[in-house]
């Protein structure tokens, strides 16, 4: 087991790309497809639209319109989804349809002017973009084509149009019916291993030492994956089989450790879930793998009687700087007491806070550690339970602040413990002052927990949580 650092992901990519732009390359110029005399992109598009010839000739002239995409620049791409943004519903056609819908005599006639109505909503890029999915590789195409709309729709409205569009597409080809959930484990194929690497959000892997030790026979990893991109991961989630409730990250993590016999587990631990495809944000699937992963478990290792996370907090730090930089009302007296006797430079409890917060290593120190501890943990118990989103409309009230807390309330789970020196790395001590999180799934509160949370806001959590925030 060797243990050099994995190749950079850009270069697998880089390596698929290559292959799959050749593949379009052999198509466009193959038989089906003649040479137009305006050969411009929109050009290209209204070939497409206008079907000539069979379906290969469909086929080779959406792989030449894919491999002129690619072969731009970012300029010359933003162009082209202008382009294709262009080919709009005709306006024209809308109005006639809704004037025939308005003046249907009768509730026959007007199911049938408003199935026509509704056709000519749609706008002919809905088709091109369809298109693309009868190629090699197409599906991946559009995903990534939707990852760089979304970088560019707040500055364009027409490619926000477009964006839209997309997005209802691909909501309903990623359904979660047609996804497939595989375990994938050391004896997967290395281009998909590489590929794991490099998606991994949450706690990078470094080598392929580390890669191993994740996928040791007292780990698990599980992804989704869908038929028309079958090498490339949707979502995965990485799971350690542990005794008891994981409280270090870097515990769990330690490639020295020996491996637990599974058979010995009673806690599964959901370390890890990353999404892998930036053009899918919005389209959810972790709720349901999450959910698919512990009746895999349980069918698999009966002893198994806990399932849990061990999670980030990312956005405590942001918060409790924001609310020590503007005042000192989410201290108690006693806390700024204790914060000023560690840190006599400092002249308010908020400010000592800020200056322990801003000293290296201080979860070390004898003296500034167990003075913020206890302080910590209870602002990072209140941030989890009460601090909201704003609200998004109806519904949306109560949101937890945290968009992870967010991910496992909305999943049914329950802040379970707050772990102080839960994750000691550089990002731990950046982003949660070393706080981690355990969020409990017990699959026979998992509904309720989940239509209290949705339906009222109201977040599920042990006892001993609670107690923090009220004391």
């Amino acid at each position: 087991m060797s243990d050099a650092p994995l190749p950079p992901p850009a270069g697998l990519f880089d390596r698929a790309l290559r292959r799959i732009r050749g593949v379009w390359h052999d198509m466009a110029t193959g038989i089906g497809v003649t040479a137009d005399a305006d050969d411009s992109v929109a050009a290209q598009m209204r070939a497409c639209l206008d079907g000539r010839g069979g379906e290969v000739s469909a086929r080779n002239r959406a792989a030449k319109l894919a491999e002129t995409y690619l072969a731009r620049d970012a300029a010359g791409r933003a162009e082209f989804l202008r382009d294709l943004a262009g080919f709009d519903a005709d306006l024209q056609a809308v109005a006639v349809a809704y004037e025939r819908v308005v003046a249907a005599p009768d509730a026959a006639a007007r199911a049938v002017a408003a199935a026509a109505l509704r056709q000519a909503l749609e706008p002919p890029r809905i088709r091109l973009l369809t298109q693309f999915t009868s190629i090699p590789d197409g599906m991946k195409f559009l995903v990534d084509l939707r990852a760089s709309l979304l970088a560019m729709r707040k500055s364009d409205p027409l490619l926000a149009a477009l964006e839209s569009d997309l997005r209802s597409l691909l909501a309903s080809w990623f359904d979660v019916s047609f996804l497939e959930l595989a375990c994938v484990d050391w004896n997967s194929p290395a281009a998909l291993l590489e590929r794991l690497a490099g998606y991994e959000a949450v706690h990078s892997i470094r080598s392929w030492r580390d890669l191993k030790n994740r996928l040791d026979s007292d780990r698990r990893c599980y992804a989704f994956f869908h038929p028309r991109m079958p090498s490339e991961p949707l979502i995965f989630v990485e799971v350690a089989l542990v005794q008891g409730l994981a409280d270090s990250v870097q515990r769990l993590l330690d490639q020295r450790a020996p491996a637990l016999d599974p058979r010995a587990a009673d806690t599964a631990i959901f370390y890890s879930i990353s999404n892998c495809q930036r053009g899918l944000a919005g389209i959810s699937f972790g709720n349901f793998l999450i959910k698919r992963v512990v009746e895999l478990l349980g069918q698999e290792f009966r002893n198994i009687k806990a399932y849990a996370t061990l999670s980030p907090i990312p956005g405590f730090r942001r918060w409790l700087d924001g609310r020590l930089a503007a005042d000192d009302a989410v201290l108690t007296e006693e806390e700024s007491s204790a914060l000023r006797a560690a840190m006599p430079t400092a002249d308010t409890g908020a400010a000592a806070l800020s200056a322990i917060l801003a000293t290296r290593g201080f979860q070390r120190d004898p003296v500034l550690a167990p003075a913020v501890e206890p302080v910590l943990v209870r602002l990072a118990a209140r941030y989890l339970l009460v601090e909201s989103a704003p609200a998004r409309g109806e519904g949306r009230a109560g949101r937890a602040l945290d968009p992870v807390a967010h991910f496992h309330l909305t999943n049914g789970a329950r802040i379970e413990r707050l772990d102080w020196l839960g994750d000691t790395s550089e990002k731990g001590v950046k982003e949660s002052a070393t706080l981690m999180v355990n969020y409990l799934y017990d699959p026979a509160r998992i509904e309720a927990h989940h239509e209290d949370y949705v339906g009222s806001g109201k977040r599920a959590a042990s006892s001993a949580v609670r107690r923090l925030v009220r004391g």
